[in-house]
């Protein structure tokens, strides 16, 4: 399976595993492909096993009844999504859709659960990782009810800063339209944003190339959410 041993070998889940069985849970994985703007899964629908981004990027998102969307994370190349109802046995909570063309990594549910009932540390592994999707989504919930727009944008930009290794210059890697819905906006009240942080010097803009000029002030929006 073209280089997905690779990327299963480097997600979280599978992270410290020996060669064999990376092997193991290599031959129990199927490929399956997406084009830009493909429903993977919708809200409601039977969770029969979950995903890894092998290539490309998803977003998951809730449709409020006013048909509203609230994008709750994107996920890129290596990270796991729909893992939580493989154990509950429930239905996907959310919808997830391709952004642009993907591969995927899918593991069957039953064949996934048998596997880890034979292989403790991947369980180990497992519940690392929906601690740490906990924690993600109790400060995101936090970001959007307590903080305004600005201090959601400040920290977002950092957190991104700190992902891609580069603490000076970071490229978005999803439209500003989708920025706006992960941060509980609208893409006008965003851009006024970011040319409001530009003229402050807080931020140098060009297109998806964002420059960091005041790291400390950035902090310091992030953390009490107003300019």
């Amino acid at each position: 399976m073209e280089n997905f041993l690779s990327v299963i070998s480097s997600t979280p889940l599978f992270k410290g595993l020996p060669q064999s069985q990376l092997e193991k849970i290599e031959k129990i994985a199927v490929k399956r492909n997406f084009g830009k703007g493909e429903l993977i899964f919708s809200e409601g629908d039977e969770s029969d096993g979950f995903y890894i981004v092998a290539k490309g990027m998803v977003k998951i998102y809730k449709v409020s009844l006013e048909g509203k969307e609230q994008i709750l994370h994107i996920f890129g190349q290596g990270e796991p999504f729909g893992e939580v109802p493989v154990f509950s046995g429930s239905a996907f909570p959310a919808n997830a859709q391709a952004i642009e063309k993907c591969s995927m990594i899918f593991f069957p549910r039953d064949t996934f659960v048998q596997f880890i009932s034979e292989n403790i540390p991947v369980v180990l592994n497992m519940l690392g990782l929906l601690s740490m999707r906990l924690r993600q989504f109790t400060v995101q919930i936090e970001n959007l009810s307590l903080k305004e727009v600005p201090g959601r944008l400040a920290g977002y930009l950092l957190l991104l800063a700190e992902e891609q290794q580069n603490e000076d210059i970071i490229q978005l890697n999803i439209s500003k339209g989708q920025l706006a819905s992960l941060l509980g906006t609208i893409p006008e009240t965003l851009s006024r944003i970011f040319s409001k942080m530009n003229d402050m010097e807080l931020i140098e803009v060009k297109g998806r190339n964002i420059k960091i000029l005041d790291s400390d002030e950035m902090e310091d929006l992030a953390e009490h959410g107003k300019i």
